[in-house]
This record gives C-alpha cells, structure tokens and sequence, in this order.
C-alpha cells in the first residue's frame, strides 16, 4: 500500500474457515484466500526447472490460482474459460449480502492475470481437440461444476429454479418459496431472496449492524447492549420462506464453526421456516409435496407448501468431460 499497490493485495474476505474455525478445531491456521499463510516453509514458490507451456480451463478461483502461481515459477501459460469475466462461481456468491468482500478476490486476481503475463481467452469454450491441438505440455482442469437435479414428479415444473438461475440469470422468484437444501448454497439463498434492496446492507454500514444487533455504539449502557433491542430484519419482498432439508438434524450442521451461528440466527430473526427430515414428493400447480419425519423413528408427516417458486440447491455435480480425451490424446491432466 506505501508503494502504491494496494491492487496487488489479496484482501481478507472475512469466511473465518482458514484462520478462526482451523485455530478452535486445534488446526494450523491458515487462509482461504492465501494459503502460503502459515505455511511459508512447504508451500514455496521456486522457479520452474523446466519451462512448460500449460492451459488451464476454467477461470473461477482455483484456475486463476493455478494460472498464476505458474506463470509466477516462469511457465507458459493460457487460461480459458467461456464467460465473459475471470470469476466463476465467485461473481454468483459476490452478490450475497455479507460476501461483498468476494469483489476485491476477484480485483486482485485480475491484478495477478496481468502482472504474470497469463494469456487470457475469455468467452472460449474450449474443446479437448482444440487443446490437443495447443501442444500443451500440461492441462489443468478447474471446470467446476454443475447443479445437481432431483428426480422427482414435478421436477420440470414452471415452479422450479435452480440457485443459479437466480443468482446470476436474475430469474423472477415469487412471494412465497422453499430452498431444497440446507448447505451453504441454500444459506445464502436465503439470505439474498430474503434482503430489502431498499434497506442498507449491515454488512456494509456500521450503523445498520450495530442496529440490527442491539449494539449501543455511544457504550451509554452496560456492555454496549443491555436494554438495547435489536431491530430485527424481515423477510424483505417475501411473504414465506422454507429452508428445507432430508437430516434431520439442525440446519448448517456443516457451516463455519465461527460463522454458522450468526447465518442461522439471522435467518431465523427473519422468519425463515427451516424443516428437516424432508422428503420430496413432487411439485405441481399446488405447491410443494413432502413427507417430514421431525426425529428418526418418529411419525411421517404429509404436508404440501403452497409455494411460488421452488430454488433446488441439493448439491453439485463436478464438469469434466475434458479429461477423457485429453487423456486417451496422452496430455498430462490435473484436476484441481
């Protein structure tokens, strides 16, 4: 920053999953976005022995970390992706309320891109022929992935969205809605379908935290907080929201040690209705079917959601439908 290359500097995205949830699991602490942290003697970057000429397919960060990191040790490298911006699921996650920090990854990466000499070819769908055809040394694969789909009655419903479909095709979701899927994805569906843009983001304004909180920034009371309702949010432009899962279990049972509290405390401030042991019947004109066993053993349950829209985030499937053939054509493959 004194040099005047604060671009240049990989900024902290505040997950907590590297440094704090590693350090109370008695971890090395590390980070997600720099993992060199902590482990400066294993993780060293030395020039390559023998420069190779290396494509990377796939532009999210994973690729953009091994695009750079090996054009860093001083090989050839050209990075592919068929988007139209470096990012992958990245530029999805950026507009959650809360991930806003996801911008400036991306910042320094592109920074990264241009300081190592990446020759960088977006909006290329690139075929295992044409890599052939490259002379690649190496191929790094960082595809991704997909959504996963449920086979359910129902699944091809006008009611059914995917997370991506709202997230980055900026689908219409209705007033009512249930989330197949109780991960991370299906957190910060809910956080995003749920936040009033008219309403300041208390991830980006001190005051709005410290009111949604019950904080007393003045320190007038005991603690900063005792006496201090906080003004809870609402569901924003949402009339009901589901969080749904198939365990029974609690809701982000495997979220950040650090972090899962607070997304589940902000969600159910809210009045998001999270049901677990969930099994999904079918989906038709009048909403959502299940089946919900509350404990193991215990009574199933009938129950239909009248919904508008359905959001699937039931997993992912990774993309690698390169490897096959660059294989058989005798291209070193990596998949990261």
């Amino acid at each position: 920053a004194e040099q005047g290359r604060e671009d240049e500097i990989n900024t902290c995205i505040a997950c907590n999953q590297a440094c704090l949830d590693h350090t109370f699991k008695g971890l090395t602490a590390s980070c997600l976005v720099n993992p060199f942290a902590c482990h400066e003697t294993q993780l060293v970057e030395t020039p390559a022995s023998a420069v190779k000429s290396i494509a990377v397919v796939g532009a999210g960060p994973a690729g953009l970390a091994a695009a750079t990191t090996a054009a860093r040790r001083g090989h050839k490298v050209t990075l592919f992706d068929s988007a139209e911006e470096i990012g992958g699921q990245f530029n999805m996650a950026k507009r959650v309320p809360g991930k806003e920090e996801f911008y400036q990854t991306l910042r320094y990466f592109k920074r990264q891109l241009e300081l190592t000499k990446v020759d960088t070819r977006l909006n290329t769908r690139v075929s295992a022929e044409e890599l052939l055809e490259g002379k690649f040394d190496t191929v790094i694969l960082a595809t991704g992935v997909s959504p996963r789909k449920l086979k359910l009655p129902g699944f091809d419903h006008k009611k059914v969205v995917s997370y991506i479909d709202v997230l980055k095709h900026n689908v219409e979701v209705g007033k009512r809605v249930a989330i197949i899927g109780a991960g991370g994805i299906g957190f910060d569906i809910a956080e995003f379908i749920t936040h009033d843009p008219s309403h300041v983001k208390s991830s980006e304004s001190v005051d709005a935290f410290a009111k949604e909180w019950g904080i007393d920034q003045s320190n007038s009371v005991r603690g900063g907080v005792d006496g201090v309702a906080p003004s809870l949010p609402t569901l924003g432009p949402r009339e009901a929201v589901y969080l749904l899962q198939r365990k029974a279990s609690k809701h982000g049972n495997g979220l950040g040690k650090t972090t899962g509290w607070i997304h589940r405390t902000v969600l159910k401030n809210k009045g998001v209705s999270m049901i677990g042991g969930c099994q999904y019947d079918k989906v038709d004109d009048e909403g959502l079917h299940l089946t919900v066993t509350a404990k193991k053993g215990g009574e199933a349950e009938k129950r239909v959601l009248a919904v508008d829209t359905v959001i699937v985030c039931a997993g992912q499937d990774p993309l690698r439908e390169l490897e096959a053939g660059l294989v058989a054509g005798g291209v070193v493959v990596h998949r990261v």
